[in-house]
This record gives C-alpha cells, sequence and structure tokens, in this order.
C-alpha cells in the first residue's frame, strides 16, 4: 500500500514528472505533493498535468513532508539546498541529481539521511532503470520507503559504493542516449536503402525493444545470443565485421569511460 506521508520535490522537470506520476498513479492524493519549482510554465503544467500543489521558493508548507526529492540540475543543487534547508530538517532525502555525492548534500542540509539515485528517462513511461546508495544513517524501512517510491517508475538496483554511481550514471543515467543514437543511425540506413522513414524507424525501435526483452529473459551471455544471430558469411556477419574492423565497440566502450570522467567532474565543479 502506498505511504501517504508528503512528499516534497524540489524541481519539477522531467524525472520530478516521472516520479509524481508514477506516485499518483499508485494511489497517492495530488494533495500529498508539494513541489517547488522556480519556472512559471512549468508549476502551470505540473499544475495542470497532476492537480499538484506547486510554488516558486521553498517554505514553511515543506516542513511536514517526511521525503524531499532534489530533482535539481548540479549547478543549482547547493543554492536550492540553502534556501529549503530550515524546512526540510527532519525529512528523509533523495536526490536524482547527477554527480552532486552525498557528502556534498550532507553538508549543505546538515543531515545524513540521504539516498542518492541515478535514474533514467525511460522512468517517464514506467520503464526506467534506477540505481540507488544509501548513506549509514538511512534506516531499512527508510530505504524500504525509497524503494516504494522509485518502483513507480521501474526497476532498481542498490549500489555498495557511492563511486559505483559515477559508472551508473555513465552506462544506464545516459544509456538512453545512446540507444535513440544507433535507432537514428539504423533509421537512417534503411531509409537509404528504400524504406520509408517510419518503416524503417518502427523496424528500428521494434528490433531494439524485442532483443532487449529477449535478453531480459534469457539466462545465457550476451556474446551467445549475438552469435545465435550471426551465420559466419551471412548478412550479420557482414555487419558485424564491418563495425569491429571500425572498432565501433572499442570507441563505444571509450565513450562510455568518458561518460563517467564527467560524472566524477560534475562532483568536483559543483559540490563544493
Amino acid at each position: 500500500m502506498m505511504d501517504t506521508t508528503r512528499i516534497a520535490f524540489i524541481g519539477g522537470g522531467n524525472m520530478a514528472s516521472a516520479i509524481i506520476g508514477g506516485l499518483l498513479r499508485q494511489g497517492l492524493a495530488p494533495a500529498q505533493v508539494a513541489v517547488v519549482e522556480p519556472f512559471d510554465g512549468q508549476r502551470a503544467r505540473l499544475q495542470q498535468q497532476f492537480g499538484v500543489p506547486a510554488q516558486e521558493h521553498a517554505g514553511p508548507a515543506l516542513a511536514d513532508c517526511g521525503l524531499v526529492v532534489w530533482a535539481v540540475k548540479p549547478q543549482t543543487f547547493k543554492e536550492a539546498a540553502a534556501q529549503a534547508k530550515a524546512h526540510v530538517s527532519q525529512a528523509l532525502h533523495l536526490s536524482v541529481a547527477a554527480g552532486i555525492r552525498s557528502d556534498s548534500i550532507a553538508a549543505w542540509l546538515g543531515t545524513q539521511r540521504i539516498v542518492r539515485s541515478m535514474p533514467n528517462t525511460p522512468a517517464l513511461v514506467g520503464k526506467g532503470m534506477t540505481a540507488l546508495f544509501a548513506r549509514a544513517g538511512v534506516t531499512p524501512a527508510e530505504k524500504a520507503r525509497v524503494e516504494q517510491v522509485i518502483a513507480t517508475t521501474g526497476e532498481y538496483l542498490w549500489v555498495d559504493a557511492e563511486k559505483q554511481l559515477d559508472a551508473v550514471t555513465a552506462l544506464s543515467g545516459s544509456g538512453p542516449a545512446y540507444v535513440f543514437y544507433f535507432l537514428e543511425a539504423m533509421t537512417q540506413a534503411g531509409a537509404e536503402m528504400g524504406l520509408g522513414e517510419e518503416q524503417a524507424r518502427r523496424l528500428a525501435v521494434g528490433t531494439f525493444a524485442g532483443a532487449s526483452e529477449l535478453a531480459r529473459a534469457s539466462q545465457e551471455p550476451l556474446q551467445v545470443l549475438r552469435e545465435r544471430v550471426t551465420s559466419k558469411g551471412g548478412t550479420t556477419y557482414a555487419a558485424l565485421t564491418s563495425m569491429e574492423n571500425d572498432q565501433v565497440k572499442a570507441e563505444f566502450v571509450k565513450a562510455l569511460h568518458a561518460a563517467c570522467r564527467r560524472a566524477e567532474e560534475l562532483g568536483d565543479e559543483f559540490g563544493k
């Protein structure tokens, strides 16, 4: 059953919207949600779409919120924390902000009750993948509360070391963009080979979705699944040989390492 403790969202962008939508679908009343969003248009959208109260600045109305979800951009987190700190000192805190380490959040808010997460945008359609890290001050019951909230957006897993969240950011946090990148390429190639653009898009998206479900359902290594589609001398072999010759896999792995380094840099840059 959905916990009906009031939940505050600092920031009302896409990720906040995904979680709010999931919570309301699970039975939380709009009145149990409070949003702080400085942009007029975004506040109006939240109120129209979800019927939740939204205010421009953090204030006393947040004092009875048992959970605060920090859905702000990394560069604005410190300022937002300074504005809200006096009103949310008794709450459990869940951050979905990329890069900002829990040490910084703890210093800004004066609490150890912090869970840091790295979600991704498929949360918007209930298919998200979120990694979670809890500081030592978070109780098992509070971890369960966070799980209840995040489960409304898709799957989740816990990591033991906060540093692993940089790798998570590179892999699944940024990952949807990589999928869209390959889908763009497949759609372009399909159109160049004589398909209609919508036909090519539908085939590409359906193939990614189906292959992902097959991988999810199978206990076999990904390499085995790939090899089963690859007959030597056949069409798949020709495509994969071309990619191997161009070192596509090596360059792609290199790109993820670049994303991981940038996640580390965000913590250094905006966590002071």
